[in-house]
């Protein structure tokens, strides 16, 4: 697969240092063949561009893989005794982290509660995140230490959950997450490669030779680390916080932006929170939680300070991906892209839509008008389509994950997983946007099924699209002649086998860099 417009499907590729130097039919292509050539015939196997991510949190995905996993924990006891059993192994005073919980997944969707966790875990602190990142729980020993207590208030963009009597339920939305957060001790540099090394292992095993990340600092610093010894497998375009967006600019100043492997591109704020911890900021109420429409996030509290930040930042030439979940955020978002565009003037910005989940119709056409790339994940669409509906109701869903009507609109979509959020196979994320089924079995034919996209369009918005919403369409993203050589093969052809069958499909062969970094079989 060439993945451009011209030359849609070809036989064979081949490849030159860590450059393709043609794409072609089979006999053109082998007679470039010379002694030491490597010829791999694959049968006609589908081969493809790598899969680029547009939304990781990546080293948060590594250090998953390390810690405590609670992503497919069917109920409480479930959920309690994982904690359990790693706490049982943890050394005395070591903090518990990780989670990927996922109450929606219990009977009745009942949020977890401190008392289900502190008996077994006395001895070590604990805050367990949900699935979206934006709610946790702490044990008590957390909360103590933390300094949190029944008289704490709310902070600005953020919810401490109390039960009926007003005590502490453990739980912590949003900005409150941040009390806990901020004094969990940093774990030090030999831990955070080995969280770069799962993570790398992770994408080899799924076809993903490039992220597009969330970067804190010092996963930047743990990316350079692996960088400079020649270690990387997955090439990363890194956006740190737009809070400090003087610092990216300083460092390129000094040292460039960086290199094929890794480069400091984008910013990255949020607007809002979540659906899942209603607090994704809505134009109407919840339908199932009628005392709010959500939260601003504390990046956005007051809005003429990311305003402000948005304003500078661009002005500097520096681009700007912003989370936005709810229809009001998307709304809000869409009306400041146009406000520093219309300020600073004309340019190739590619402004970028973190989410972009639940849109107003008339909301829709405005992401091509105003050039704005919707970068999307979604996996989350099968996940969050078995509950949505209860949170927001049946008119709103309609527009909800608008794939189709995205592109139809002339949107240049973008597809990535949002992982640790939701897993990193993009094979999941191509099912999800072509089947809309979701997890729980109950949309056989497509949860809002008229956003339904093709095959074809689904990888699109996985490689050519997110190549371009790095600025990086000369060098990946389709196989073709002087393009880096970095390409999948897959253990089927997707475009043969029917829809359902997509989230079954493994990849065989992941080469980056003009290397094999994975094989499934020796």
């Amino acid at each position: 697969m060439d993945g451009s417009t011209r030359l849609p499907w070809a036989e064979a590729l081949a490849i030159q240092g860590n450059k393709l130097i043609a794409v072609g039919n089979s006999p053109t292509i082998l007679s470039l063949k010379n002694p030491s050539t490597r010829v791999l015939r694959l049968n006609g196997r589908l081969v493809m561009p790598g899969f680029i991510d547009n939304h990781t949190h990546f080293l948060s995905g590594g250090f998953q893989l390390l810690g405590v996993d609670l992503r497919d924990a069917r109920n409480e006891t479930e959920f309690a005794d994982r904690i359990r059993q790693f706490a049982s192994q943890t050394p005395r005073g070591r903090w518990i982290t990780g989670g990927a919980w996922d109450h929606e997944r219990w009977f009745g969707g009942r949020l977890p509660h401190r008392h289900q966790i502190d008996s077994l875990t006395q001895d070590n602190p604990v805050f367990v995140t949900r699935l979206d990142g934006h709610m946790g729980l702490a044990n008590s020993l957390a909360l103590s230490l933390a300094g949190i207590t029944r008289k704490t208030p709310d902070p600005p963009g953020g919810v401490i959950v109390r039960d009926d009597a007003g005590e502490l339920t453990g739980v912590l939305k949003d900005a409150a997450m941040d009390v806990v957060q901020q004094i969990i001790p940093e774990p030090d540099d030999d831990l955070y490669d080995q969280a770069l090394n799962a993570a790398m292992q992770e994408a080899r095993r799924w076809g993903v030779t490039s992220v597009q990340d969330i970067t804190p600092w010092k996963a930047f610093e743990t990316y350079r680390r692996a960088n400079q010894r020649g270690d990387l497998t997955v090439r990363i375009y890194c956006r740190t916080p737009l809070a400090g967006w003087k610092k990216q600019l300083d460092w390129m100043a000094q040292h460039g932006a960086g290199d094929e492997w890794l480069r400091l591109g984008g910013l990255k704020a949020f607007l809002d929170g979540s659906l899942g911890s209603t607090t994704a900021l809505f134009f109407e109420p919840y339908t199932d939680a009628p005392d709010t429409h959500g939260l601003l996030a504390p990046d956005a509290i007051p809005l003429d300070k990311l305003h402000r930040r948005m304003l500078s930042a661009d002005r500097a030439g520096l681009q700007l991906s912003i989370h936005a979940i709810g229809d009001q955020a998307n709304h809000m978002l869409l009306d400041l892209f146009e406000q520093v565009a219309k300020i600073n003037g004309s340019r190739n910005r590619r402004f970028r839509i973190e989410h972009a989940q639940h849109l107003r119709r008339e909301d829709i056409p405005r992401f091509a008008q105003r050039e704005v790339i919707p970068s999307m994940q979604p996996y989350h669409c099968i996940d969050d389509g078995r509950w949505a509906e209860k949170r927001i109701g049946t008119q709103r869903i309609q527009t909800t994950y608008a794939f189709r009507s995205l592109l139809d609109a002339g949107a240049r979509l973008s597809f990535g997983s949002d992982w640790n959020v939701a897993p990193l196979n993009p094979l999941l994320g191509v099912y999800a946007a072509v089947t809309r089924r979701t997890l729980d079995g109950k949309n056989p034919e497509g949860w809002v099924p008229h956003e339904k996209v093709s095959v074809e369009q689904a990888l699109r918005c996985y490689t050519v699209n997110n190549a371009y919403a790095a600025f990086e369409e000369h060098l990946k993203g389709s196989l073709e002649a002087g393009k880096l050589a970095d390409l999948i093969v897959l253990d089927r052809d997707l475009f043969r086998i029917p829809p359902e069958a997509i989230a079954q499909t493994g990849v065989l062969f992941t080469i980056v860099d003009g290397r094999v970094v994975y094989q499934a079989y020796p």
